[in-house]
């Protein structure tokens, strides 16, 4: 995966929300511009959903927009012919790359998969910021507002400004779905008496005499008073490798955060370890952050591996090497947790080095009795995959006395990332249970999640909403660890595709770091 490593992110499935059963879409600004949906399937855990997008004008049209609002709990997971993004359950379609003319008298297509199945309508559609029935909106109504951003957060409230719209303005209504959250005369508002660490997605409407301007795009921010417990729980991975890695202070005080999983311990040459394999081990840049996020009171925990590089497992010869090497990280920081990140074909699908692992974190766990020792894997959407159970199979049967096993619930073609986390995390549960003889709720204390924010590359959408849901489900279960790649990406960037400094969704920057302190 580049420099970037496995998790890199790179395109996030959009969480299309899925278009099914109504053929109502927005209109373009002039009449005869229509969206229609159609429900082509279901079968009963989800669906496959087509709009048909018609110019019935007289005037080419120079690109198009379909966005709409999706009910709580449906989503769309693979989506074709189209661009996606999504804001919670708000999302837009545009013209592919390819296409982006549409001539008078003309349509096209665009269709998606989306889950569950028995899905009832979308809501609030919209095309090119018009209703899609095609009449061009309401006549004489403003202008759509531009610009949506959120100026400030509190723990109980989200403050929203826009550009104002054009033509005669009565005032502006501020959106969370179909609710109205605020009415206000002025460019601004404040929408209060949130919950603390709770993540919201709104857009705005002006209105007159003659009716309601478009939807404005959509922003999502996330309140604060996410506080971290102490522990390093919640950890994201920081990589001072590539994407303008952010100052770790700034992430802390805006967020809550205290614990960040530090990326990646690689091999400088032969045994001997480095970070990304250029960067002394101490004295560097690394050690430069470490020094500061425990100056504000908060903690790391280096990762060993990755998707590519140079990595110790191969290189050091024997478990006893491995684990001096390990112990030369360990010693050089104090440290109180490490990670071992496995993965890819020379680590994780080679019997020899996966074993040669757990051997020396063996030996690391009895050297040094307060560690934590976290193995970090890949899973499919059912669980631990045939090299993942060979993992945890070796651990049980040689007493390695891992603490924590964390899965990554991304980059497996994910339709519902909450559903398939939840799922492959149940079935990593199983298989702890059966490998250790653990009680269900033991099995829990010695799982985690490594998600992937935004953008996926492998065109999964994590949003903030889902995020949160992770996190609550991951935090009433009791399990030990929740982190995501990665603080380099938590930054919005709608669109923007598959890049290393931000997430390729809409978003305020920190939201997925704000939600994890509140692990």
């Amino acid at each position: 995966m580049s420099t970037i490593r496995r998790r890199v992110p790179v395109l996030l499935i959009a969480l299309a929300t899925a278009i099914l059963g109504l053929s109502v879409v927005p209109a373009a600004a002039a009449p005869g511009l229509t969206a229609t949906f159609t429900k082509v399937s279901d079968w009963g855990t989800g669906f496959e959903g087509k709009v048909t997008v018609a110019n019935a004008s007289s005037t080419a049209l120079n690109g198009w927009t379909v966005e709409f609002d999706m009910p709580s709990g449906f989503a769309v997971g693979t989506f074709w012919d189209a661009q996606h993004t999504a804001s919670g359950q708000h999302h837009t379609f545009r013209n592919p790359s390819w296409a982006p003319a549409l001539a008078a008298g003309a349509s096209t297509t665009f269709g998606f998969n989306g889950s569950p199945g028995n899905f009832p309508g979308i809501q609030n559609c919209r095309f090119n910021g018009d209703p899609c029935d095609g009449t061009g909106g309401n006549p004489g109504a403003p202008a759509t507002p531009a610009n949506l951003h959120v100026t400030g957060t509190t723990n109980a409230s989200i403050s929203l400004a826009w550009n104002a719209s054009g033509g005669t303005v009565t005032g502006y209504r501020v959106y969370e779905g179909s609710t109205v959250r605020a009415t206000v005369t002025g460019t601004s508002a404040t929408v209060g008496g949130l919950g603390s660490c709770t993540s919201h997605s709104y857009t705005v409407a002006a209105y007159n005499g003659n009716g309601e301007s478009g939807r404005s795009g959509a922003v999502s921010a996330t309140t604060t008073g996410c506080t971290q417990p102490s522990g390093g729980r919640g950890a994201p991975y920081l990589y001072l490798g590539w994407g303008n890695p952010p100052a770790p202070g700034t992430v802390m005080s805006a967020t809550g955060i205290r614990w960040f999983t530090m990326a990646f311990v690689l091999s400088g040459g032969g045994c001997s370890p480095a970070w990304d394999s250029a960067r002394p081990l101490t004295g560097g840049v690394d050690q430069q952050t470490i020094n500061a996020i425990r100056a504000a009171g908060g903690d790391v925990v280096p990762s060993f591996g990755g998707w590519q590089g140079n990595k110790l497992g191969p290189n050091c010869s024997t478990p006893q090497a491995l684990a001096g090497a390990y112990q030369q990280v360990i010693n050089a920081y104090g440290l109180r947790a490490i990670d071992i990140d496995i993965e890819n074909t020379d680590e994780f699908e080679n019997d020899t080095v996966r074993n040669r692992i757990l051997d020396a974190l063996k030996i690391v766990k009895q050297n040094n009795p307060g560690l934590q020792t976290i193995v970090t894997f890949g899973t499919t959407t059912t669980g631990p995959n045939f090299y993942g159970n060979q993992l945890i199979d070796r651990a049980a049967a040689i007493g390695a006395n891992i603490d924590v096993f964390t899965i990554m619930p991304f980059d497996f073609g994910s339709s519902n990332v909450y559903n398939d986390t939840v799922n492959a995390s149940e079935a990593l549960k199983n298989k702890l249970k059966s490998a250790f003889g653990w009680s269900d709720a033991t099995a829990y204390q010695h799982m985690g999640i490594s998600g992937m924010n935004g953008l996926s590359d492998q065109q999964e959408l994590t949003s903030t909403a889902t995020w949160t849901q992770i996190r609550d489900w991951a935090k009433s279960h009791g399990l030990a660890r929740l982190a995501f790649w990665s603080v380099n990406r938590d930054r919005g960037c709608p669109g923007g595709g598959v890049v290393s400094n931000c997430s390729g969704i809409a978003q305020s920057d920190w939201d997925f770091t704000r939600i994890t302190a509140g692990f």
